[in-house]
C-alpha cells in the first residue's frame, strides 16, 4: 500500500526530511518518523492516558532555552494537545455516569432480609373530636417504621445509647454464632437521642387487610389489597411528634378546625424479606410483624378494628410512578405528588423503556427489589393479605426468621408503655398511649 511505503520512507529519511513530512499530516495515535527515545516516552505514555503530563514536559522544555529542533517538536504536539483537551471532557462525563451508579449493590436484586425495625400503628380521631369511641371517629391510620441494624451485629451493652464500647475483640466477634432468623431481629431500640432514621406510611383505609378473610385466610376468594402512600421520610423525632400532634388549621366555610393527636394503638418488631427467586414475575417481598404491645391478653377493640394482630404478614409492592391511575376511583397521587425514583430503579425495577411488561413505562407494580425505594415520599404502597399467626409469619418470612421475631417481641413485652413512648422521644401528654391496653381513646 502507498500509506505503506511512505511510513516505511520516512523512518530512513533525514531528519529534516521527517519534519517536513510530519507537518502534512499527523494522527493523534502514531507520527511516522524515526522514533527518538523522548518520542518513544512519550508515545507509551499517550498509551497510558499521560497526555497532560507530556504536554508539561514539551512546554518545561521549550521554556529552558532549547534549539529550534525543540520548538518544531512543540508545533508537532499541538494534534495530542487538543486530543487531550476532548478526553477530559469524556472523562467529565464518565466520572458523572460513575458517581450515579458507583455501587453495584444498587443494580441488584435484593435478597433475603433487606431491612428489620420496630414498628409502630397509630390512628388519629376525626376532626373536632376528641374521643374515639369507635373504628367510625378514626379519620387516618399510620404505620411507622424505624429500621435498626440486625442484633447480632450491635454490642448489648451499647444497643440502648448507640455507642460502640469497643470492648469486644476480633477473636469475640469471631466465636459468636448466629443463629437462625437472627437476621430478621432488629437491635434494641435507642433512647435518649433526638433523631433517628424513619418512616412514617399513611394506609389508604382505616386499618390493615385481614389475611384471614378471603384468599389471605383458610377459605378462597380474592386476597384483600389496601393502599398506603410513604408521606414522610426523616430522621426528626421532634417533627415527628409534631406532625402526629394535635393541631388547628383555618378553613374559609368554617373556620378554625381542630383535630386530636394521633394515638399509639401498637409497638413491635417487623422484617421485611425478599424471597429468591430466578426469574423477577417469581420474586416476592414480605413484610412481616410480631408486636410486643399491646400483650396477648391486652389485645381489644381497637387493634381488632384496625386489622392489628398479634403476628402478620403482606406482600409488598410498589406502584410504577410512571403508570396511569386506574379503576373507576381513580386511585393513586397524582403525577406532581407521586415517587421520583432514580432513572436506573425506573428501567432496571420496572423495566422502562421496554424492559419489563408491555407498555413503554414497564411493570405497573412491582416487588421491593431494593430497600431504598421505600425513602422516597410519594412512594405508593400496595399491602397484600398474606398470612397472620405466628406459624404465618415464619411461613411467610422463611428459614427461622418468624420464629425469631416471635421470641424477641414477647421479650419486649415485659416493658412498660412509658418505655415505647420514650423509643420515639415522645410525650405521654401530647400521644396518647392508652390504646396499647386495648380501649379506645
Amino acid at each position: 500500500m502507498v500509506t505503506t511505503r511512505r511510513q516505511e520512507a520516512a523512518a530512513t529519511a533525514a531528519p529534516h526530511e521527517r519534519q517536513t513530512e510530519s507537518k502534512s499530516k499527523i494522527t493523534p495515535k502514531r507520527r511516522p518518523g524515526r522514533k527518538t527515545a523522548a518520542k518513544e516516552e512519550k508515545e507509551e505514555k499517550l498509551e497510558e492516558g499521560s497526555r497532560r503530563e507530556i504536554e508539561g514536559q514539551d512546554s518545561a522544555r521549550s521554556g529552558g532555552g532549547g534549539g529550534g529542533e525543540n520548538k518544531h517538536e512543540d508545533v508537532e504536539e499541538e494534534p495530542p494537545t487538543k486530543k487531550v483537551k476532548i478526553d477530559e471532557n469524556q472523562s467529565e462525563v464518565n466520572d458523572e455516569a460513575k458517581g450515579e451508579h458507583d455501587h453495584p449493590a444498587e443494580h441488584i436484586y435484593q435478597e433475603e432480609t433487606i431491612e428489620r425495625g420496630h414498628i409502630y400503628f397509630f390512628y388519629r380521631p376525626k376532626v373536632e373530636l376528641e374521643e374515639v369511641n369507635s373504628i367510625e371517629d378514626v379519620q387516618r391510620f399510620h404505620i411507622l417504621l424505624v429500621p435498626r441494624p440486625p442484633e447480632f451485629s450491635v454490642d448489648a451493652s451499647s444497643a440502648v445509647s448507640g455507642k460502640t464500647s469497643g470492648k469486644d475483640t476480633d477473636e469475640d466477634q469471631e466465636m459468636t454464632v448466629i443463629e437462625e432468623g437472627a437476621d430478621a431481629v432488629p437491635a434494641p431500640p435507642i433512647t435518649g437521642v433526638k433523631k433517628k432514621p424513619f418512616r412514617l406510611i399513611s394506609v389508604g383505609k382505616k386499618g390493615l387487610p385481614d389475611p384471614d378473610a378471603g384468599g389471605g385466610g383458610g377459605g378462597g376468594g380474592k386476597k384483600a389489597v389496601f393502599w398506603a402512600t410513604v408521606i414522610t421520610v426523616g430522621e426528626d423525632l421532634k417533627k415527628l411528634e409534631d406532625e402526629l400532634g394535635a393541631r388547628e388549621y383555618e378553613t374559609k366555610t368554617k373556620g378554625t378546625r381542630h383535630q386530636g393527636a394521633a394515638r399509639i394503638a401498637a409497638r413491635g418488631a417487623y422484617a421485611i424479606v425478599n424471597s429468591v427467586g430466578k426469574t423477577p414475575s417469581s420474586r416476592e417481598t414480605h413484610l412481616g410483624y410480631h408486636i410486643s404491645h399491646p400483650t396477648p391478653d391486652n389485645l381489644g377493640e381497637v387493634q381488632e378494628a384496625l386489622g392489628i394482630h398479634q403476628a402478620s404478614s403482606f406482600v409488598l409492592q410498589i406502584k410504577n410512578p410512571d403508570a396511569p391511575n386506574t379503576g373507576l376511583a381513580n386511585i393513586g397521587l397524582p403525577k406532581g405528588k407521586r415517587a421520583e425514583f432514580p432513572e436506573h430503579i425506573m428501567k432496571e425495577v420496572f423495566g422502562k423503556g421496554g424492559g419489563r411488561g408491555r407498555e413503554s413505562y414497564g411493570l405497573r407494580f412491582a416487588s421491593v427489589e431494593r430497600r431504598e425505594m421505600l425513602d422516597v415520599e410519594g412512594a405508593e404502597l400496595l399491602f397484600i393479605a398474606a398470612r397472620s399467626g405466628e406459624e404465618g409469619l415464619e411461613t411467610s418470612l422463611g428459614e427461622g426468621r418468624g420464629n425469631a421475631l416471635t421470641e424477641a417481641e414477647k421479650a419486649d413485652g415485659t416493658h412498660s408503655i412509658a418505655s415505647v413512648l420514650k423509643e420515639l422521644a415522645m410525650d405521654a401528654e401530647k400521644i396518647p398511649a392508652s390504646p396499647l391496653e386495648g380501649e379506645w381513646e
